[in-house]
């Protein structure tokens, strides 16, 4: 078999991928720049090639495609430090196999190595083809894997048409990605039309879609176009999809398979060429079990998925979002940009943020307004953070009885028990209140989370471990615990 070609000014980089390559039968030949690379391309081609973006005398991008010019079926792994959702986008749209980001497990770098010579370029999922951008408000650069598997997936989408369906939690940037999908792909010069459905009341829905024409009820007064004729040509955004009433889904169903619709109190059709990317926070399927999503609509969006990680699950990218949040308010309020000592930057990236990405912009801009000097310690965050930092006073309250106060006596006779139930929820209550008097968003989130969170972990304990006794014990199914293990970040401990 024909070596690999490894390209990358970084001499340990190269001796690291020589190794490992030679401990699995994989022969290599390694180069400093890309200018040799070409040059020995005029002599022989490896069986596939491993490069650097950013090395002297020559942009890997550049050197991608001058390959895949003279030789367009020879797997390219692209790798780079820079982790950006544009380099990444670049990569796939150049023809590259796949996209290994800096520092990469180097078992994972030889798996990668070996799918790409046993199944070439030919073999990439052939559903996956449509893109990303990268949204005024949100960070395109990122450090976790999570997010690395999210530019990839949009990288490998960037010029298809089908539909797209992307799920997380809210605050996680979905609108943000489904710009992104338009702007990168085919449809980039044409419209982006969102709307959401979740936002409109469920009468004026159907003529803020589909349009009305001139006195097709009372106050219509002129013909109106609809979301899907704005959109012609371009890309409509339907925001918490889930939420759309079910008469209405039967609508936008006719539209997907037939490509035209009526407006209301029309008697022509109208055809329209629209790309639908929709999105959702909810569990689409248990809407589709519970009868109120149509299962062949669910169908017809879910053509590939996009799962967009919350918060949580990419810590490692809170600092870099926390300073570009900070720079993005000081920016509007036309202050000096404020520091984060590593002290506060640890305390915030073990805070749960439940509501993801907005949550961390919005207290971004709380620490520009409020915090009194221009470099933030860990006594300045928000309430919240501090309260989490200290213990919280529910979690403490669920995890350890507290004793009644002195002046209280139970008008029925009442053990530990009693009193501890009395105790904890007093305690909830109090903190329920602090929390809302000081505006603390998504009250409900955060406390339901913490309550499962100690729930969960007590079953478990009490059971040592064993999953299906502690769902038993606690009166749920195993898909359940084990779904809700998952959620809370709790799956592996």
């Amino acid at each position: 078999m024909k070596p690999v070609w490894i390209v990358d000014d970084d001499q340990s980089i190269r001796w690291v991928l020589e190794k490992a390559l030679a401990r699995a039968g994989v022969s290599t030949r390694s180069f400093y720049q890309s200018a040799d690379v070409i040059q020995a391309l005029g002599r022989d081609t490896p069986a596939a090639l491993v490069s650097d973006i950013r090395m002297p005398g020559g942009n890997g991008l550049d050197l991608l495609r001058q390959i895949k010019e003279r030789h367009p079926a020879l797997p390219v792994i692209v790798m780079t430090a820079y982790a950006d959702l544009d380099s990444t986008v670049a990569a796939f749209q150049g023809g590259a196999f796949d996209y290994l980001a800096k520092p990469f497990d180097v078992n994972e770098a030889v798996a990668l190595i070996q799918r790409a010579l046993k199944e070439g370029v030919a073999q990439d999922d052939p559903q996956i083809e449509n893109s990303l951008l990268d949204g005024e408000r949100m960070m395109t650069q990122s450090s976790s894997p999570a997010m690395q598997e999210v530019f990839r997936a949009i990288g490998r989408l960037a010029q298809s048409r089908v539909s797209v369906l992307i799920t997380g939690d809210s605050g996680t940037g979905k609108e943000l990605v489904a710009r992104a999908l338009h702007s990168h792909g085919s449809r980039s010069n044409g419209p982006f039309v969102a709307l959401n459905a979740a936002a409109i009341p469920r009468d004026l829905l159907e003529a803020e879609l589909f349009g009305h024409e001139r006195g097709a009820f009372t106050g219509a007064n002129t013909l109106r176009r609809g979301r899907f004729e704005e959109a012609n040509g371009g890309t409509l955004f339907l925001d918490e999809i889930g939420d759309m009433p079910i008469e209405l889904q039967t609508r936008l169903l006719r539209v997907l398979a037939e490509g035209s619709f009526y407006r209301i109190g029309g008697s022509q059709p109208v055809r329209v060429d629209v790309r639908i990317v929709a999105a959702t926070h909810q569990p689409l399927e248990q809407r589709v079990e519970q009868g109120l999503f149509r299962e062949d609509l669910f169908h017809r969006l879910n053509v590939i998925r996009l799962r967009l990680p919350p918060l949580r699950e990419r810590i490692e990218d809170i600092p870099a979002l926390a300073n570009h949040f900070l720079a993005s308010s000081a920016r509007a309020l036309g202050v000096p940009v404020k520091r984060l000592t590593p002290a506060a930057i640890a305390v915030l990236t073990r805070f749960d943020f439940p509501g993801n990405v907005r949550q961390l912009e919005n207290f971004c801009h709380w620490l520009t307004v409020m915090a009194p000097g221009q470099t933030i310690d860990r006594n300045d965050l928000p309430p919240e953070i501090r309260a989490m930092e200290q213990g919280g006073a529910v979690a403490g309250a669920l995890a350890r009885p507290v004793s009644m106060p002195a002046t209280h006596t139970p008008t029925l006779a009442a053990g530990a028990e009693a009193a501890a139930l009395d105790s904890w929820e007093d305690a909830l209550m109090r903190d329920a209140r602090r929390r809302l008097d000081r505006g603390e968003p998504a009250v409900m989130t955060t406390l339901t989370r913490q309550f499962e969170k100690i729930l969960l972990q007590s079953a478990l304990d009490a059971s040592r471990g064993r999953r299906v006794e502690a769902a038993s014990r606690l009166g749920i199914g195993r898909n359940t615990i084990t779904r809700k293990l998952r959620e809370l970040g709790i799956e592996d401990e």
